[in-house]
């Protein structure tokens, strides 16, 4: 375009609020796949195309050539987990001996607390058996309660055996105690994700663990959310929300919290009876909603976790013979809840870790559909860790995201205990990012936020790699994946999975102006260097939620521009740009 057209164009153009230019801008938009500048009127995007012809605009950033997507649609992020100020952090200890350390300087510094709690321990921290209560003791005389890095198990001392009276021979409602061969309690409880959300176990866990106040599950809701918008994340699915704190998310909206847009699943506990899924529909019909908020998934469980042997496989763990775990719930009794859900109008999304956690989703969800006559639900699968082959190309079949999490196959998580218990010879059924894929099926990426970062850079780089966050020991390589398949499950694929493909998930005129500036061109680095970048600049909806170079001294937007410079030519990329 001569300056003269140039000229001509920019002065019947409306104005701009917002111009990222000089980018390279990766769109998922099939009819214009890549683009140089994109521009934002209100909400929306407005201009998306060459440099020389973008409209003049009231902001102006020029990207240097550094990469531009849509927000990342995290499809998995528990923004209620969250980090507590007030708990330790165990986030990379790999000793018993480095977990006491932490948790005693904690007691130490906190003479106020009558709890001392402790998050994200790892399986593996005592080796060759389960970490127990003594494991604890002589830290404090005060109670101690640890969570795991998945949320799915308890660590205990005895005083807060004692304090719970499990000691004593009662039942707790959020988990369930192990015992050694003598009936005595271990300090170890399994099952607890999946009790501690219902209404009881809730309920419970707020009277008896100073952690699980609203308050300070509040408080994580914030920090989850901040970290969200520093990271790219312009939409989170908060995966499992009990009906009873509903009012959170109501609260964030109503205080103007929520910087990225939250779509939140209620849980349905597996045993609720037949009743509860019309409360479900009451609550959601009363739920506050917005642009930023909306709720209507419903969470399930088809099992546990495979880390502490109780998630459900199709045969023997490769270290416990004759054991295979067990389903959440009765055979039968899933694909009865997910039928009804069905019919409700819900979407389900169902945690499924083992073989056989995931075939019975998948025949839930059939059966549903076949009874039903229902099309396009679009019915998610969570986690999908170890799957069979026969199974594979179900996803596809039936219209199923699976709903999966790159971070969680690297070798310096799972080592020791996930690959020991499900053994070698089904390695080649893990985390098959890659092969659902290429099979026609969607897949969404995300986080699981905290039992992963939730970084969406450590997701990528771990799906290109299938490595530990050092570089070293890849393993199941065939599994890997190309940067522009993660970012398109960190987008397109998001949007598809949560029915907003029309107006999220892509850079196109009319779309929502959700979207992420990286640090760099993602496209040009290997994957260590990607894992080196951050994001750069988050816009939601237009809002400028997070300006990295402000938080660093100084806007880089150029303020009330009034011309752009029509007559320089496009920059060129040279490196391999996908074309769809």
């Amino acid at each position: 375009m001569d300056l003269l057209s140039a000229m001509k164009h920019a002065k019947e153009a409306p104005m701009l609020d917002v111009l990222l230019t000089d980018a390279h801008v990766r769109t998922f938009d099939p009819a214009r796949p890549w683009a140089e500048a994109v521009g934002i009127v209100g909400s929306r995007i407005a201009y998306v195309g060459t440099a020389d012809e973008a409209p003049q605009a009231r902001l102006v950033r020029r990207m240097d050539g550094t990469l531009v997507t849509p927000g990342i649609i995290d499809s998995h992020n528990h923004l209620l987990l969250g980090f507590d100020p007030d708990a330790a952090s165990l986030e990379g200890a790999e000793s018993l001996a480095e977990v006491r350390r932490r948790i005693a300087r904690l007691a130490d510094e906190r003479p106020d607390l009558d709890w001392i709690c402790a998050e994200n321990a790892v399986y593996s921290i005592v080796e060759n058996r389960r970490p127990n209560a003594r494991d604890l003791d002589g830290l404090t005389d005060r109670p101690i309660f640890v969570t795991t890095y998945d949320q799915h198990s308890v660590w205990l001392n005895t005083a807060a055996l004692s304090a719970l009276g499990i000691s004593a021979g009662h039942d707790i409602v959020w988990g369930n105690p192990e015992h050694d061969r003598d009936g005595n309690p271990t300090g170890w409880v399994t099952d607890f994700y999946t009790s501690a959300m219902t209404s009881a176990g809730l309920a419970a866990l707020q009277r008896d663990i100073p952690m699980y106040s609203p308050e300070r599950r509040y408080k994580k809701i914030l920090g989850s959310l901040e970290m969200a918008s520093r990271s790219g994340i312009t939409t989170v699915i908060e995966p499992q929300v009990p009906i009873a704190e509903i009012g959170l998310f109501d609260r964030a909206l109503r205080e103007g919290r929520l910087s990225s847009r939250v779509i939140a699943a209620l849980f349905h506990p597996i045993d609720a009876p037949a009743e509860f899924r019309e409360d479900l529909r009451t609550a959601v019909n009363d739920a506050p909603t917005s642009d930023r908020l909306r709720f209507g998934p419903v969470k399930l469980y088809a099992d546990d976790v495979i880390e502490p042997h109780t998630a459900w496989m199709l045969d023997d763990y490769a270290n416990r013979p004759g054991h295979r775990g067990h389903p959440s719930a009765p055979v039968g009794e899933l694909t009865k809840i997910v039928t009804e859900l069905d019919r409700l109008g819900f979407q389900t999304h169902t945690h499924a870790t083992g073989d056989g956690g995931i075939r019975l989703a998948l025949d839930a969800i059939e059966n549903a559909q076949r009874t039903n006559g229902t099309k396009d639900r679009r019915h998610g699968i969570v986690h999908v860790e170890c799957l069979d082959p026969a199974d594979l190309l179900r996803f596809r079949d039936l219209g199923i995201t699976a709903a999966m999490q790159p971070r969680h196959a690297s070798p310096d998580l799972i080592e020791g205990t996930w690959m020991d218990n499900v053994g070698e010879q089904r390695w080649d059924r893990a985390w098959r990012v890659r092969s659902l894929m290429e099979s026609g099926a969607h897949v969404a990426l995300s986080s699981d936020w905290q039992v992963g970062e939730m970084d969406p850079l450590v997701g990528i780089y771990s799906a290109l790699t299938r490595a530990g966050l050092d570089g070293t020991k890849s393993w199941t390589k065939d599994e890997i994946i190309t940067l522009d398949q993660a970012l398109r499950g960190y987008t397109a694929e998001g949007a598809w999975a949560w029915h907003a493909d029309d107006h999220l998930g892509v850079i196109k005129e009319g779309a929502h102006a959700d979207i992420v500036a990286w640090s760099a061109d993602l496209y040009a680095l290997d994957p260590a260097g990607v894992l080196e970048q951050h994001a750069e600049l988050t816009i939601v909806g237009g809002e400028i939620v997070h300006d990295a170079s402000a938080t660093s001294g100084g806007s880089r937007f150029d303020v009330a521009a009034k011309t752009l410079n029509h007559g320089r030519e496009c920059s060129g990329h040279a490196h391999n740009q996908p074309t769809s």
